[in-house]
């Protein structure tokens, strides 16, 4: 495969996962003893016997690191209206956290006001090219009724609008 042709896959393909849905989640860990965490798109349910899931984070991510030295994480799903918290997130640096509501929950940064909270035990890190996948086990597990989750449809913040059809 020629580079061009290489450009316009990754390209093409950038694009058609733009049109997927995807829950705007914010995987937390504890780094010392500050919060830390990325906003990702990235996350799946994977078992439930025994409660498994999944959440793959770019290999240059500073939150993977922590993950990796504490063998745990949380995944908070953000509610439709924290698409802010969501950007400051997905950026760089110690700071990024601050200003942000949160408390300790199973020893893991728990948002303030998301629609749910999961934490976990890092069971397996896997290859997954620019990513590395991680498997997790479920220790702790919460929604907020009512709260509807934010998604990410077209490089555009949203949520679900349920269909008329039964």
């Amino acid at each position: 495969m020629t580079n061009l042709t290489q450009v316009s896959l990754e390209s093409g393909f950038r694009d058609a996962m733009a049109h997927l849905a995807a829950p705007v989640t914010v995987v937390s860990v504890m780094a010392g003893e500050r919060p830390h965490g990325t906003t990702v798109s990235a996350v799946m349910s994977l078992s439930m016997q025994p409660c498994l899931i999944s959440v793959a984070l770019a290999k240059s991510s500073d939150c993977l690191g922590y993950i990796a030295e504490t063998n745990s994480f949380g995944v908070n799903v953000l509610s439709s209206h924290q698409h802010a918290m969501a950007r400051q997130l997905a950026g760089k640096g110690a700071a990024k956290f601050d200003g942000i509501d949160w408390r300790e929950s199973a020893g893991l940064p728990r948002l303030a006001g998301t629609a749910i909270w999961v934490a976990c035990t890092a069971l397996e890190f896997v290859d997954g090219g620019d990513h590395e996948i991680i498997v997790g086990q479920v220790l702790e597990v919460d929604t907020s009724p009512g709260a509807d989750p934010l998604t990410y449809h077209r490089r555009r913040f949203g949520t679900h609008v349920p269909s008329d059809i039964a």
